[in-house]
C-alpha cells in the first residue's frame, strides 16, 4: 500500500486530469453517471483538454499496468482482468477512476497485459536485475519466484550480434583508423577529390578485413576449444526426478533441481547439500580452484534430508530452501530449510557448512544437492570480472605518435596555405594540402603491425622449447617484453600441491629421507620387544624406563604423528575385492585417506610407510596396525581441531590395551614453544627448517590420569553450556590442559615445486621484473612457499604485517613497516583491505618498494583489486599468472594474462591472453618471444613511418617548388604501390630480425631490463627517424630536380626509383641478423618494380630509364642519401656499442 501512494504522489497531472475531464464529459443519467459515448468510451474532446485526456488516460493506464505486474510477479492475481475488477479498486483510488470496465474493454486489457508481460520477461531475460532472496522448492524448478539465468559460463569477448560492432569501435577508437575513414569520406567531394576511389578505400578496406578475419578467427577457436571443455567435463551429471535419475548437462541445469555429484566429480552449480553415501554423515570438499586454499573443506548435509532412507524420498516430501540473494561472498552463507508435511514443520538454519559451491570438486562419497544459483549468479562467476578487449601500451603509443604526426600535417598545411597569403579559397585549400599530405600517417601501420603480431604469436606456438604454449589474444604480444610487475598465484602455478615428508627432529638427532630406514627399525625394534613382554608389563616396561633409549623416542614420536589428525582411512573397490571386504580386512592397495589438509595426508602417509599405518577411523575411535600386524585400538576422547587464530590441533585419546589417556597437540612453532617444557634447541631448529622452505610443526604430549581428565572433561562441558562468553571459557579450560607439555620432535613437510621454478624466478629478478605472489592459502604455508621458491632471498629479511582491524592499528603497523628496508612483505587480505580502505596511497607506495611482496588469505577480487592498484599508482605494466578458476579475475585484470593448464581443468587457461603448460616456460616467453616481439614492433612502426614521411617529404619539396601548388606528384598506382609491392616485403621482413639469439638472451636477462624504460620506441628515435626521413626526402627530391634536363616525367623516374633503392638499402642497413627469407623479400621487391616499368608508361619514360643517364643519376642521389647513414652507423658501433652487441662478439 506504501508503494501506492508513493505512485499517487509521481502521478498527479494524471489524477487531476482524469477528473477535470470527468466532470466535464459526464453526462447525467447515462449509465449511472459514467461518461456518455458508445461503449462506455469518453466523448471526443478538442482542443487542449482533448490533448490532457489522452495524457491523463495514459498515464493512469501505464500506473495501472506497474501495479497489475507487481502483483502478478507475487502470484496475487491469475487474471488481469479480474485484478482490475477487485484487486485494483481496493488498492488505490485512482483505479476507482479507471472507467473502462465492460466486456469489451476487459478484452482490450487482458491482451494488453498479457503483451506487456511477454515483453517484460524478454527484457528481464535479456537484461540483469537487481539479485533478490529466492525460495526454491526440493526437485520443483517450476515452481520458481522469479526468472534465473542459464547454468552456462562464457569467457569470449564477442557474440554473434556484438562481434562486427565491437570490432568496428575497436579499430576506429584508434586515431589513425579514424582519420584515414574521414580522409577516404571526403573523396566523394567533388572540391576535396584528388584521385580515384579506390587509392583511399581499397587501402582501408584491406587493413579493417585483416583485423575482422583476425578477430573472428580467434574468437571461433575460443568458442570451440569451450565447447570442447563442456562437452568432456561437463556433460554427465543425474538429476533425481519422480522417473527416477536422468543425465543432463551442466547447461541445462535449473534452480531447484536435484543433482548427484560423484566423487572427484566438479560441482556443476551452487548447491545445498541434502544427502550423502558417507556412512559419518560428512563430505569432503576441494576447493583450491575456486579460493585457492589447498585445504580439503569438511561439508554437512542437512539433517532433516540426510534421515531420509533414500534420495528418491526428497521428492516425496514438501519442502523448500530460503536463500539469500547471490552476493560474491565464498566464505558465508544465510538461509533456512524449511519441511511443511511434518508435524511440527521441520526449519534448520543453514550456513556455509551446507553449501556446495560450483567449482569445487567432491572429494568423498556421492553427494545430493538442491540447485540454488546458476550461471552468472555462480559465486565463482561473481568473483570473476567480464572479459576485456585489451589494448597494448605499444598501440598506444604509437597512437600517440600518430597524433604527433596529424599535428605536423596540420601545420605544414597551413605554412604551405599561409605562404599562398591565404589568396582565394583558402579553406579549401588546407583541406586539399591535408588530403595531399596524408601519407604523413601511414595507413599501412596498423596492418603491418596487426600481420606482425600474427607471425609472433606463430612463431610462439612453434617454438619447440615451450611445447603446448598457445596464445588466445594476439594483439598484445608486444606486452610481453616490457613487464615490470609479476603477480603470480602459488597452489598449482609454483606448487604441484603435493607434500612429501621431509624431515624429523628429535633434538640430538635429524632423520632425512635418506635415512627413513633407521627410523622403520627402530619401529620395528620396539614392536619386536613388546611382542616378547608378558602383556601386563607392557606399559610398566616403558613407563618406568628413567632414561628414555632411541627407540622409544622414536616410536613416541611416530605415535604421535599417527595419532594426532583428522585424516579418515577410506576403502574403495579396486575390481579384485569390493569395498566392504577391503573395510574388514583394511587391505592397503584399496585404501585412500581424506583430510582437510594435505599436509596431514603426507604425515600419515609418512607413518604408513615407518611401520605404523592408520587403518580405521570413525567419530570416537582410532585403529592403527604395526609392524607385525597387531591392531592397536584408541579411544578418542576430546579433538580441538585447528583454527586459524590458535594455530594448533590437540586429540585426546585412551590406549584401549593399557588404558593410558594421553593429550597429543601439534602446532606452528610461534605457539607451541610458550605450550612445551624448556629446552635449548626448537627456535634453531625451526629457523634452520623453515630456511629450507618447509612447513614446520612442533608435536608434544601430556599423559594424564583418570583422575584429571574426569576434572578436565567437567569443566569442559560446564564451558560448552555457557551461554555468555562460551568461546572465551572454552578456550580457557582447553589452555589449562596445555601447559608443560613433552616435547616430542618438529616434522618437515615440502610442497614440492613445479620443475625449475627457482632459476626462472631468478631470471625474472635479474631481468628487473618484481614478483608478487597472492594466494588463497595461509600465512604460514605461503611464506614457507616463498622461501623454498627463492622468491624471497636467503639475505633478505621478512616482514610479516600482524593483523589489524581499524584505521589506528593499520597505521602503527604502517610506521613500523615504514622503518624497515629491502625486505619482503607477507600481508594477509583481511589486513590488506583495511589498510587499502585508509592507507591506499601510502601503502602501494612501500609495498612497491620491496624486493618481493606475499598477500595471503586473498579473494579472487582481491587479487584483481591489486592488479588494478599496481597499474593505476605505478603505470607500469602487468603480467598475471595462475591456474585456477579463482585467478580468472586477476588475469583478466592484468594487462597480460598468462594461464597454466594444471590438474585442476583449463578454466584460467581459457580466459588468459597466453597459456603455457609449466611456470618455467614463462621465463623463455618473456625473455625472447616478449623481447623480440617488442624489438621488431619498434623497428617495424618506426620504418613503416619512415617510409611514409619520406615520400610527404618529396611531395613538400615539390609543391614549395612549383609556387605551393596543390597538386600531387605521384598519382594512381604509384603511390598504392609505393607502400605494399614495392617495399611491404622488405619492411615487413623485419619481424624476422633478432638482435642476439635466444640462448644468450635466456643467459643473460639483464637484457630484458634495457626494455623496461621504453627505449626502442620513445621520442628521441621517433624523432631520428623523423630527421631522416626530412633529409632522404629533401635529399632525393632536390636531386632530381637539379638533374633532371627537359620533361617533367624524367622527374618522377628519377625521384620514384631513387625512392624505391633507397627504401629498399635501409631495410638492409637496419637489418641485424639476416633470415633467407630478408633477402628473397628484397629480391622480390626489386624485380617487381623492374617488372612493373613496363606498365607505367602512363607516368614513367619507358625509353629514359633504359638510358646510362637516368642510372648515373638515381645511384648519384640513392648513394648521397644513405652513404652517410651507413658512416654514421659503423662509427656508432665501433665508439659506442649497444650491450646486445658486445655479447654477440
Amino acid at each position: 500500500m506504501g508503494d501506492i501512494q508513493q505512485r499517487k504522489v509521481l502521478f498527479p497531472p494524471a489524477r487531476f486530469g482524469w477528473l477535470q475531464w470527468r466532470r466535464s464529459c459526464q453526462a447525467p443519467g447515462v449509465d449511472g453517471g459514467r461518461p456518455a459515448g458508445r461503449s462506455g468510451r469518453p466523448p471526443a474532446c478538442g482542443g487542449k483538454m482533448a490533448v490532457l485526456c489522452r495524457y491523463c488516460c495514459f498515464m493512469n493506464y501505464m500506473l495501472i499496468l506497474h501495479v497489475f505486474l507487481e502483483r502478478k510477479e507475487q502470484n496475487l492475481c491469475p487474471s488481469p482482468s479480474l485484478f482490475f475488477r477487485t484487486v485494483g479498486p481496493k488498492e488505490s483510488p485512482l483505479l476507482r477512476e479507471f472507467p473502462y470496465t465492460n466486456k469489451e474493454t476487459e478484452e482490450v486489457i487482458e491482451s494488453t497485459c498479457n503483451w506487456f508481460l511477454v515483453c517484460c520477461e524478454c527484457l528481464r531475460c535479456c537484461g540483469r536485475r537487481d539479485p533478490r532472496p529466492r525460495t526454491v522448492w526440493l526437485g520443483h524448478p517450476e515452481k520458481r519466484d522469479q526468472r534465473y539465468p542459464r547454468n552456462v559460463i562464457n569467457n569470449q569477448k564477442y557474440n554473434f550480434f556484438t562481434f562486427l560492432p565491437g570490432v568496428l569501435f575497436n579499430q576506429f577508437k584508434y586515431f589513425f583508423n579514424l582519420y584515414f575513414l574521414l580522409l577516404a569520406c571526403s573523396q566523394f567531394v567533388v572540391e576535396m577529390r584528388l584521385g580515384a576511389l579506390y587509392t583511399y578505400w581499397v587501402p582501408l578496406g584491406f587493413v579493417l578485413a585483416v583485423t575482422v578475419i583476425r578477430e573472428a578467427a580467434e574468437e571461433i577457436r575460443c568458442y570451440m576449444r569451450e565447447e570442447e571443455m563442456l562437452s568432456r567435463l561437463l556433460l554427465k551429471y543425474n538429476r533425481q526426478t519422480h522417473r527416477g535419475t536422468v543425465k543432463v548437462k551442466s547447461s541445462n541445469i535449473q534452480v531447484g533441481d536435484l543433482i548427484i555429484v560423484e566423487k572427484n566429480q566438479r560441482v556443476p552449480a551452487d548447491m545445498i547439500f541434502l544427502r550423502t553415501s558417507e556412512k559419518n554423515g560428512s563430505c569432503f570438499l576441494r576447493t583450491d580452484q575456486l579460493d585457492g586454499e589447498t585445504d580439503w573443506k569438511l561439508r554437512l548435509p542437512v539433517t532433516c534430508t540426510q534421515r531420509l532412507p533414500t534420495a528418491s524420498d526428497l521428492l516425496q516430501i514438501r519442502s523448500y530452501v530460503y536463500a539469500e540473494e547471490p552476493n560474491i561472498d565464498i566464505h558465508n552463507f544465510v538461509g533456512t530449510f524449511t519441511r511443511e508435511d511434518s508435524d511440527p514443520p521441520v526449519n534448520e538454519s543453514l550456513s556455509i557448512e551446507n553449501t556446495l559451491w560450483a567449482s569445487t570438486v567432491i572429494a568423498s562419497g556421492t553427494v545430493v544437492g538442491v540447485v540454488l544459483y546458476t550461471g552468472r549468479e555462480l559465486r565463482s562467476v561473481m568473483n570473476t570480472s567480464n572479459p576485456r578487449s585489451k589494448i597494448g601500451l605499444f598501440d598506444l603509443e604509437v597512437n600517440c605518435l600518430t597524433k604527433i604526426l596529424f599535428g605536423a600535417l596540420v601545420v605544414v598545411s597551413l605554412v604551405m596555405v599561409a605562404l599562398q597569403h591565404f589568396a582565394g579559397r583558402w579553406y579549401l585549400q588546407i583541406i586539399r594540402f591535408l588530403l595531399l599530405f596524408s601519407n604523413i600517417i601511414p595507413i599501412s601501420l596498423r596492418v603491418n603491425l596487426d600481420m606482425g603480431k600474427i607471425v609472433y604469436s606463430w612463431v610462439i606456438r612453434r617454438d619447440s622449447k615451450i611445447p603446448g604454449t598457445v596464445v588466445r589474444s594476439s594483439t598484445i604480444p608486444e606486452q610481453l617484453g616490457r613487464i615490470s610487475y609479476l603477480l603470480t598465484d602459488k597452489t598449482g602455478t609454483l606448487t604441484q600441491n603435493e607434500m612429501v615428508f621431509k624431515r624429523l627432529h628429535l633434538g640430538t638427532v635429524a632423520y632425512g629421507l635418506d635415512s627413513m630406514d633407521e627410523v622403520q627399525s627402530h619401529i620395528f625394534s620396539i614392536y619386536t620387544q613388546q611382542s616378547q613382554d608378558p602383556p601386563a608389563v607392557k606399559g610398566l616396561t616403558l613407563a618406568t624406563k628413567v632414561r628414555k633409549t632411541m627407540s622409544s623416542r622414536v616410536h613416541e614420536a611416530v605415535k604421535a604423528i599417527a595419532l594426532c589428525h583428522n585424516v579418515t582411512p577410506v576403502y574403495e573397490s579396486n575390481g579384485v575385492t569390493d569395498q566392504a571386504e577391503a573395510e574388514r580386512h583394511y587391505e592397503d592397495s584399496c585404501r585412500v585417506y581424506q583430510a582437510s589438509s594435505p599436509d596431514e595426508v603426507a604425515l600419515v602417509q609418512w607413518t604408513e610407510s615407518v611401520g605404523l599405518t592408520l587403518v580405521g577411523r570413525d567419530q570416537s575411535s582410532v585403529q592403527l596396525r604395526t609392524p607385525g600386524g597387531h591392531i592397536l585400538n584408541f579411544t578418542i576422547l576430546q579433538i580441538f581441531p585447528f583454527t586459524y587464530e590458535s594455530k594448533r590441533m590437540g586429540i585426546i585419546v585412551r590406549d584401549e590395551s593399557t588404558g593410558e589417556i594421553t593429550f597429543y597437540m601439534k602446532g606452528a612453532d610461534v605457539v607451541m614453544a610458550g605450550i612445551v617444557q624448556y629446552n635449548d634447541w626448537l627456535e634453531e631448529e625451526c629457523g634452520n627448517m623453515a630456511r629450507e622452505g618447509l612447513r614446520v610443526l612442533v608435536v608434544a604430549k601430556k599423559s594424564l590420569t583418570e583422575e584429571q581428565y574426569q576434572d578436565f572433561e567437567a569443566r569442559y562441558v560446564q564451558a560448552k553450556l555457557s551461554v555468555h562468553d562460551r568461546s572465551l571459557k572454552v578456550a580457557t579450560v582447553i589452555e589449562s590442559l596445555e601447559m608443560e607439555m613433552e616435547l616430542l620432535c618438529l616434522t618437515g613437510v615440502e610442497d614440492q615445486l613445479q620443475t625449475d621454478v627457482r632459476p626462472t624466478l631468478e631470471t625474472l629478478r635479474n631481468a628487473g621484473i618484481k614478483v608478487w605472489m597472492l594466494t588463497g592459502d595461509k600465512l604460514e604455508t605461503a611464506t614457507c612457499t616463498a622461501k623454498n621458491a627463492h622468491l624471497v632471498t636467503r639475505t633478505q629479511d621478512i616482514h610479516i604485517f600482524r593483523l589489524v582491524t581499524n584505521r589506528g592499528e593499520a597505521h602503527l603497523e604502517l610506521n613500523a613497516f615504514r622503518r624497515k628496508h629491502d625486505c619482503a612483505l607477507v600481508i594477509s587480505g583481511d589486513s590488506l583491505e583495511v589498510c587499502l580502505k585508509y592507507y591506499e596511497y601510502e601503502f602501494m607506495e612501500l609495498a612497491c618498494q620491496c624486493p618481493a611482496v606475499v598477500c595471503c588469505r586473498c579473494a579472487p577480487t582481491q587479487k584483481a583489486q591489486i592488479v588494478r592498484l599496481l597499474q593505476e599508482r605505478t603505470g607500469k605494466l602487468t603480467c598475471a599468472v595462475g591456474d585456477g578458476g579463482n585467478d580468472v579475475s586477476m588475469i583478466q585484470e592484468a594487462d597480460c594474462g598468462v594461464g597454466v593448464e594444471g590438474k585442476e581443468g583449463k578454466q584460467a587457461s581459457l580466459a588468459a591472453d597466453f597459456s603455457i603448460t609449466q611456470f618455467k616456460h614463462l621465463g623463455r616467453l618473456l625473455m625472447v618471444h616478449g623481447r623480440n616481439s617488442y624489438k621488431r614492433s619498434a623497428a617495424l612502426s618506426q620504418f613503416v613511418i619512415h617510409r611514409s614521411l619520406c615520400i610527404s617529404t618529396m611531395q613538400a619539396v615539390f609543391s614549395s617548388v612549383f609556387y605551393f601548388a596543390s597538386v600531387p606528384l605521384y598519382q594512381g598506382f604509384l603511390i598504392i604501390g609505393y607502400s605494399t609491392i614495392y617495399t611491404m616485403f622488405p619492411v615487413f621482413s623485419l619481424v624476422l630480425d633478432k638482435d642476439v639469439k635466444s640462448e644468450v638472451a635466456m643467459l643473460y636477462p639483464e637484457l630484458y631490463k634495457d626494455l623496461l624504460k621504453g627505449r626502442p620506441l620513445s621520442y628521441k628515435t621517433f624523432l631520428i627517424w623523423v630527421l631522416i626521413s626530412i633529409y632522404q626526402g629533401s635529399i632525393i627530391m632536390y636531386g632530381a630536380l637539379l638533374l633532371f634536363e627537359s620533361e617533367f616525367v624524367h622527374i618522377v623516374a628519377i625521384s620514384f626509383t631513387s625512392l624505391i633503392l633507397t627504401e629498399l638499402l635501409m631495410v638492409a642497413l637496419t637489418i641485424q641478423t639476416w633470415h633467407w627469407l630478408m633477402i628473397v623479400a628484397e629480391l622480390l621487391s626489386l624485380s617487381c618494380y623492374i617488372a612493373s616499368l613496363v606498365f607505367l608508361h602512363e607516368f614513367i619514360d619507358v625509353y629514359f630509364i633504359a638510358t646510362l643517364s637516368f642510372l648515373w643519376k638515381v645511384t648519384v642521389i640513392t648513394l648521397v642519401s644513405c652513404l652517410p647513414l651507413y658512416v654514421l652507423k659503423y662509427l656508432r658501433r665501433r665508439f659506442s656499442p649497444p650491450s646486445y652487441s658486445k655479447l654477440t662478439s
